[in-house]
């Protein structure tokens, strides 16, 4: 009878766990704030703006951007890795802010590794080297065999110090063994400054550059990427064009505070790989000159811990440093 009674006891318990483990609200139930870590207007907030009203459908929820772009993208992914780690608070960050500050500046509010998990990469942008059509070089192998012939006299420019452009300058010059002198600009002025004959070349990202490409007022002399880019299919890889091994260019990705429930992060990225498929958006990715990268969590974190590596190595030979 002890028994039966605890029996009874125990399926009562049961029944009355189940209707409320059954009624226990499913994420999200409410909108969720995804932090832009640029300003309005750049590409980072542009694709951003391009996912949102898609994601927000699928969630079910408004998903409301806030830009907090500053010190390279910093800002506004510490504000997410110091946020309940609930899925309401989601960052946007590009490599800047997830991988080379950490090189580049003595001191970061927070560790990209530790402090934050990785939901998926969103965007690759690769650059292109470009140089006006004046400079007696017509490829990569003419260009690399100039620059050594000419120690020191040649002008590079780039988007500012500390930026995936300047990065990516660095590394060229490294493995080309070549010295070049560094003009940093703000955002993509090297492009114009390069097609006027001011600078012997300029590492621009492929959509400020195309224009003056497609002008006649630039010659593009090879794309960072691993291989060829749609949005620029006549320009041969690094590696095609006689420096294997190069590879560079900003990404952008969608991280969350690091001990946000496993549950969560797999439910987001589904939802943002699903709308990184949708027509819509790869065609804004593009446009942008850029190479739709949806990933898994673990293929963005391998990323991320890749890139910490390698440009530590570039940012220790090179001596470069941010703004």
């Amino acid at each position: 009878m002890i028994f039966a009674t605890r029996g009874l006891l125990a399926v009562c318990a049961a029944l009355c766990i189940a209707p409320a483990a059954a009624q226990q609200p499913t994420y999200p139930t409410k909108s969720i704030r995804l932090v832009v870590a640029f300003a309005p207007g750049e590409a980072g907030d542009v694709l951003a703006r391009a996912m949102v009203p898609l994601l927000a459908e699928r969630l079910r929820q408004p998903v409301v951007i806030e830009n907090k772009p500053g010190a390279n993208g910093s800002e506004g992914i510490d504000l997410v890795a110091k946020a309940a780690p609930d899925g309401y608070t989601l960052g946007l960050g590009g490599s800047g802010a997830l991988a080379t500050n950490s090189s580049l500046y003595p001191k970061m509010p927070y560790n990209p590794v530790t402090d934050l998990a990785p939901v998926t990469s969103i965007a690759h942008f690769p650059f292109l080297l470009v140089a006006p059509p004046k400079l007696p070089a017509a490829s990569l192998e003419e260009l690399v065999a100039l620059a050594r012939a000419k120690p020191g006299e040649m002008l590079i420019g780039f988007g500012g110090n500390g930026t995936a452009t300047h990065l990516a300058a660095e590394l060229f010059k490294l493995m080309a063994k070549v010295q070049m002198v560094n003009v940093p600009y703000k955002g993509d002025a090297a492009a114009a400054d390069a097609a006027s004959g001011k600078l012997s070349l300029a590492m621009v990202e492929v959509a400020a550059a195309l224009p003056h490409v497609k002008s006649g007022k630039l010659k593009a002399l090879a794309v960072t990427s691993a291989k060829r880019v749609f949005a620029a299919p006549d320009a041969p890889s690094f590696a095609e064009a006689g420096l294997p091994g190069y590879q560079a260019g900003d990404w952008l990705g969608i991280v969350v505070p690091v001990t946000t429930p496993g549950a969560i992060v797999a439910r987001l990225n589904g939802e943002f790989v699903a709308t990184l498929k949708r027509a819509e958006v790869r065609d804004r990715i593009i446009a942008a000159g850029a190479e739709p990268a949806p990933s898994t969590p673990v293929g963005f974190g391998a990323l991320i811990a890749s890139e910490l590596v390698k440009w530590s190595e570039v940012v220790q030979l090179s001596g470069a440093r941010g703004d």
